[in-house]
């Protein structure tokens, strides 16, 4: 009898043995790295980043601005940073940058501040004019502002144009090309594919599903697309050439008038922003740091300026400049914030996204929080799940009922859900660029019978009724079809008459302007769609009027988080400042004027422009498969 196993079994064992090896490393790793990390904290004394004397505040912002920041993983960002690798999809809060540049106002240490933007992605207009309130804000203390850069893109530089100078690389590139809506359209794909779609929709101007339906965009679609683009178009214009002391027509829409500057600046990009006004002076890099030099003097090193990046600043300052408020001027009413940003989906949802039972609960918890007075609603959301947008609906009328007032405070988005979860709101602010109605709704299936039938796949069988076993891999019956359309038609009537009774305006005058049509703040508070043009602090400030306080705090209402999570946010957290020392010489080198921009490969572009797509198709998870969704809510 051979006793010897047999080739299979050996294969496997060794497979085995591999990947125990394997685990074994990777968890003994993690452990390491985590008791180095507590080591360092414990030994670490008081060791912290410090701000210079005399600096410049480099405000070099890295990624997407938003109101919430996406749930990530505390190990999974410790490793990241420990690493020295870039993270996937930066992210900056909104808030943290302006409460940075008021800080550094009042900041004695700080003499200037400095725009290094390059890293910043596209950031919709409504963030930028906080930012640029905010900026303007430090520039009434007589500290200067300098934006420099290789660079612009047309959203760092509505921020730059903020600045007292703004000094560009002679090699460096600027275009401001306007705002446009461009899609990708899958029709004749999808029919080449013999994937058969199925839309149930109201509204004329509900766009959401057109790139499956056509392959161009709809003539209503263009009308409405263009109406709200200009209005915003015109905003940009209006500030930054009251910034910069010009006309709006100084900006070159008419493609001769561009190429006839351009070959008069000698076709370079540089010199036409220089001889149009766009920027102040053209100086290399190392007249940049050499002028800069000379304002704050240098830095430990002696090869740089004297600066302290965002990042750092912020850590600096997180208790130094926040004074503790005596006990005895503790304010018990509150002012609670609750952010909705992101798509509406059903259930349950991280940070970032917007859950109906999460944020249901959120508003649950303010409700029951006797301190809370009143609430603001910051929205900056497309839309997405009906169903989940009238959970969270509920929840602000229970609000109501409490006897606590409720103010919807629009972000850069709050269209179709987005304007759903605001409408019964006592106030609604908006800003002017805010992007906000698309008041319509619709349905989406796909049915894959004759996909799958090319390849010899077929489905049959026999059911109790017409309805019984209905799924992917069969047709649409007419009957379904029929059914299906009600269902879409009877949310519309919900939706309107939602608005309606809100807005006090009748069903007609809600459906003249709603039909899925996209309107700017601007546009929308001179339909009634909202009260008023302003930013989060007067909605906070409108809430606690509302509620008859006249001694308030805000208290931000979030998700908590877990034990571990705490635990391991703690503990993560402050080995992160000891990383941050060991590689604060690179951080010096990256603060100056590396180009951290976001990569411009044609072939990664559309790979991740229909990756998009399909994740936003994949994620849809309503319950009745009803969706009130703003797809033309971007600016791009």
């Amino acid at each position: 009898m051979n006793n010897n196993p047999g080739i299979i079994k050996r294969i496997f064992s060794s497979l085995w043995r591999v990947l125990s090896f394997t685990r074994s490393v990777v968890v003994n790793l993690v452990f390491f790295i985590l008791l180095f990390a507590f080591i360092g904290v414990l030994s670490s004394g008081d060791e912290t980043v410090t701000v210079p004397a005399k600096t410049a505040l480099v405000l070099n912002l890295v990624g997407d601005v938003v109101e919430q920041k996406r749930e990530v993983d505390p190990m999974e960002a410790f490793l990241t940073e420990a690493m020295e690798q870039r993270e996937e999809n930066p992210e900056v809060l909104l808030a943290d940058i302006i409460d940075v540049i008021a800080k550094a106002k009042k900041d004695d240490r700080v003499e200037i501040l400095v725009l290094q933007l390059q890293g910043l992605n596209r950031t919709g207009l409504t963030k930028l004019q906080d930012i640029a309130k905010a900026l303007e804000d430090f520039k009434s203390s007589g500290k200067q502002v300098i934006a420099l850069g290789d660079q612009f893109s047309q959203d760092q530089y509505y921020l730059a144009s903020t600045a007292n100078n703004i000094w560009l690389n002679p090699q460096g590139f600027m275009l401001l090309e306007g705002y446009g809506r461009y899609k990708m359209y899958f029709k004749s794909a999808l029919e080449k594919l013999a994937v058969n779609q199925h839309v149930f929709r109201v509204g004329t101007f509900k766009s959401a599903v057109e790139p499956y339906l056509r392959d161009d965009m709809s003539p209503a679609a263009k009308e409405a697309n263009k109406l709200w683009l200009a209005d915003l178009w015109q905003q940009y214009k209006e500030d930054v050439a009251a910034r910069r002391g010009f006309t709006v027509e100084n900006f070159d829409e008419n493609i001769d008038n561009l190429l006839s500057k351009f070959e008069k600046a000698n076709s370079s990009f540089a010199h036409y922003a220089l001889e149009n006004k766009w920027v102040d002076q053209l100086k290399t890099r190392q007249e940049m740091r050499t002028e800069l030099i000379d304002l704050v003097g240098t830095n430990k090193k002696g090869d740089s300026y004297s600066h302290i990046g965002y990042k750092n600043y912020m850590a600096a300052t997180s208790s130094t400049l926040d004074e503790a408020p005596e006990i005895t001027d503790i304010v018990t009413d509150k002012v609670a914030i609750i952010v909705a940003k992101g798509t509406i989906l059903d259930g349950t949802q991280k940070p970032g996204t917007i859950g109906g039972d999460s944020t249901a609960k959120l508003l649950r918890k303010a409700r029951k929080n006797d301190e809370v007075k009143a609430v603001v609603l910051r929205v900056d959301s497309p839309g997405g799940s009906a169903y989940a947008s009238e959970i969270i609906r509920q929840e602000v009328e229970l609000l109501k009922e409490a006897g606590k007032p409720v103010i919807a405070s629009m972000g850069t988005y709050a269209a179709s859900g987005g304007y759903w979860i605001s409408a019964p709101a006592d106030k609604i602010y908006a800003a002017p660029s805010t992007i906000t109605g698309s008041i319509g709704i619709f349905g989406m299936m796909m049915t894959f019978e004759d996909s799958l039938s090319k390849v010899g796949i077929h489905t049959d069988g026999v059911g109790t009724t017409d309805i019984a076993g209905f799924g992917p891999t069969q047709a649409l019956t007419p009957g379904m079809a029929s059914l299906f359309q009600l269902s879409i038609n009877k949310g519309y009537q919900e939706f309107i008459q939602l608005v309606a009774t809100n807005r006090n305006m009748t069903l007609e005058q809600v459906d003249a302007i709603a039909q899925g049509r996209v309107w700017s703040g601007k546009k929308a508070k001179e339909l009634g769609l909202v009260d008023e043009l302003g930013t989060l602090t007067d909605a906070v400030v409108a809430a606690a009027s509302l509620a008859k306080l006249e001694q308030y705090d805000t208290l931000l209402v979030e998700k908590e988080q877990s034990s571990r999570n705490k635990l391991m946010q703690q503990l993560l957290g402050n080995s992160a400042n000891i990383v941050s020392l060991f590689t604060s010489e690179q951080e010096q080198v990256n603060v100056e004027l590396a180009t951290i921009a976001v990569s411009n490969k044609p072939l990664a572009q559309l790979v991740s422009t229909m990756k998009a797509e399909l994740m936003q198709v994949n994620q849809f998870n309503d319950p009745q498969g009803r969706y009130t969704l703003c797809v033309a809510c971007s600016q791009n």
